[in-house]
């Protein structure tokens, strides 16, 4: 803990930091060249892994952000159809006064009916360009989603590196550091596959 404040430990620190203060105590100073590679390389891995949460928090946000947009266009789209609609019904209630009305009227209503008729096909490419914005939108938050899950699954594996640089500083096997720097590379893999949006 700081004077000057307090400290929150993240996940698996305090079993590095335990490990890494008494490692060379129990084994020597032989060991100390491998409790220094793994400090090191944990350091790296755990800075890796909170750039990698960052983006995996971002990219959510984003696809929320993107599948509220699509919710609200696809409102906008279904008033636009509404909208067709009550013209729709205009339009009928005039084409059957024009039947029964008088030649001399017939003309008018004609002209409602032609009227009606150009403001339907407004409305109906407003409603569809709606209906394609919010499609696009869709699309566009679940390419996010799946960008947050595989930020996600390289934190997690990085995440599982750090335990087992933990684990191998504690036990002193080496086959447990070539473990951790195999599930780090993973984990690096994922986020390159995540930096490429693949």
């Amino acid at each position: 803990m700081s004077s000057h404040g307090f400290h929150v430990h993240g996940p698996h620190d305090h079993a590095v930091e335990h490990a890494t203060e008494h490692a060379s105590q129990a084994h020597g100073d032989s060991d100390s060249r491998l409790t220094n590679q793994i400090a090191m390389c944990t350091a790296v891995i755990a800075t890796v892994g909170a750039l990698f949460s960052y983006m995996g928090g971002a990219t959510q946000a984003e696809a929320g952000l993107l599948k509220n947009d699509a919710a609200i266009k696809k409102t906008e789209a279904a008033n636009q159809w509404n909208y067709y609609q009550a013209k729709s019904t205009k339009q009928a209630l005039v084409e059957l006064a024009r039947e029964q009305a008088s030649d001399e009227r017939r003309a008018a209503l004609q002209a409602k009916v032609d009227r009606y008729e150009k403001e339907k096909a407004d409305i109906k490419l407003a409603a569809e360009a709606l209906e394609a914005q919010s499609q696009q939108l869709d699309h566009d938050s679940a390419a996010q989603m799946h960008l947050h899950h595989r930020w996600a699954q390289a934190t997690t594996t990085l995440q599982v590196a750090i335990a087992l640089a933990a684990i191998a500083l504690l036990t002193r096997k080496k086959w447990l550091e070539w473990g951790m720097f195999g599930v780090a590379g993973v984990g690096l893999a994922l986020g390159g596959l995540a930096f490429a949006h693949i």
